[in-house]
């Protein structure tokens, strides 16, 4: 049987391994071409991973749960399916040449992935693991008392993420003299870095205890640490889209039937900020330690809702290069595929400002919680009908306008009330002054 290895597929450029989450083949069941072997999870986004062609599972060279560097073989196929027996995974002795080829390939599975972290004590660590552990202050003889459930003791990331709310309890035991004698000081000695608290939760009748899904952990992580990292304050000021709206209701239909895309308001959103960020460029920064980082690029994130209830932000690289129609249908093809799973790491990251559309859920305004490393973001409204005073050549007078909230929120460690508030006023500028004229 000719035997080949299917590896871990590279997942973008900013990604070097990936989780197994389930195989969806067991040994020598058979598998089509572009059939799906196993789901694999980042730290960003889930993706499942196809045979390249028709043959048969022979060996799988991980579990579930493990950590796999990106171009790793994780499983032994061949291509003869009628050689090959469902029933019997093990290669028959006359095979014996290719069982020796599997063996090797498992043995060396591990040697063929990257150098991983190591700690003193001869205990490898994957990169993810160490950026959470770094994430999270934990210090290296901390991370070595993690109680590891991968190969050969390795500490996953499920690992890490279950150790961080019991995270300290340890320490608030008084070793006993044996205990003191037989480690050394510097082992038992507490982190330097600060220790989480949370208050105690007590279950009534009828209460229903839902663990968090891997992706709401990593969300849950992740709003935590940007409030931990950043002094947030918002700004909102109300605007007048009449004119945004009536273009759009006037020219949707011809639209559709010309490009075969929907025109939503979301790519005349991202259009507006794209324009007022070049105006105002520090606000499209980052902080690294007491440096700011200014972007040379302007990749605008949406938030997405998920049919789970997660959200998701794919990214628009370059917003600020795309005319009109094509931001349509980069921001119509980023939030299909969002709502089918099919993104790609590359898509959801890089981004140096985001939008999240709390109007979505019929919400006026919201306070969203920046998206680090980034330094703000924009919420907007639903769009109301409403009663507005306007300045006419003969006076003041109501007039039914459509109006929404913008709200901006920004970490005031480099983004002050005067930045933030003349960025979010020239947004709002852009919007009310649309061209009702405007061809597309």
């Amino acid at each position: 049987m000719a035997q080949f290895e299917l590896v871990m597929p590279k997942m973008g450029e900013s990604v070097a391994e990936a989780t197994i989450i389930k195989w969806t083949k067991n040994e020598g069941d058979a598998v089509a071409a572009d059939e799906t072997v196993l789901e694999i999870a980042t730290d960003k986004v889930d993706s499942e991973v196809p045979a390249p062609k028709a043959g048969i599972l022979i060996k799988k060279l991980f579990k579930e749960g493990e950590v796999v560097a990106v171009g790793t073989p994780v499983a032994l196929m061949g291509t003869e399916a009628s050689e090959a027996s469902a029933s019997a995974v093990v290669v028959p002795a006359a095979s014996a040449p290719a069982a020796a080829t599997a063996q090797a390939a498992v043995a060396q599975a591990p040697s063929s992935s990257a150098p991983m972290p190591v700690s003193q004590e001869g205990r490898f660590y994957s990169p993810l693991v160490k950026n959470i552990a770094r994430e999270e202050g934990i210090g290296q003889q901390e991370l070595d008392r993690i109680p590891g459930s991968g190969k050969e003791g390795r500490v996953t990331k499920e690992d890490i993420l279950n150790y961080l709310p019991v995270r300290g309890k340890e320490q608030q035991v008084a070793p006993t003299p044996a205990s003191v004698a037989a480690v050394p000081t510097a082992v038992v000695a507490p982190e330097a870095a600060p220790q989480k608290t949370q208050a105690a939760v007590s279950l009534q009748s009828g209460d229903e205890i839902i663990e968090m899904d891997r992706m709401r952990r990593l969300i849950s992580d992740h709003m935590v640490k940007s409030k931990h990292t950043s002094p947030h304050v918002t700004s909102f000021v109300e605007v007048d889209v009449t004119n945004l709206v009536q273009w759009r209701d006037r020219v949707k239909k011809d639209f559709e039937k010309r490009e075969n895309e929907k025109i939503t308001f979301t790519p005349l959103f991202v259009e507006a900020v794209a324009k007022a960020i070049k105006d105002f460029p520090m606000i499209n920064v980052t902080v690294d330690g007491y440096n700011i980082i200014k972007r040379k690029n302007i990749n605008i994130g949406m938030a997405a809702a998920l049919p789970s209830g997660n959200l998701i932000v794919p990214v628009i690289k370059n917003a600020d290069m795309f005319n009109l129609t094509g931001l349509t249908k980069t921001v119509n093809d980023l939030a299909a595929r969002a709502r089918e799973n099919k993104l790609q790491p590359d898509e959801i990251s890089g981004g140096t400002f985001t939008i999240s559309n709390v109007g979505t859920f019929g919400n006026v305004m919201g306070t969203p919680i920046i998206n680090q490393p980034q330094v703000a973001i924009m919420a907007v409204g639903a769009i109301k009908k409403k009663p507005a005073v306007l300045e006419t050549s003969q006076g003041d007078v109501i007039a039914i306008r459509h109006m929404m909230f913008l709200s901006l929120s920004y970490d005031h460690r480099v983004v002050d009330g005067s930045l933030g508030g003349s960025f979010l006023r020239r947004v709002g500028d852009y919007l009310e002054k649309f061209d009702p004229d405007r061809l597309i």
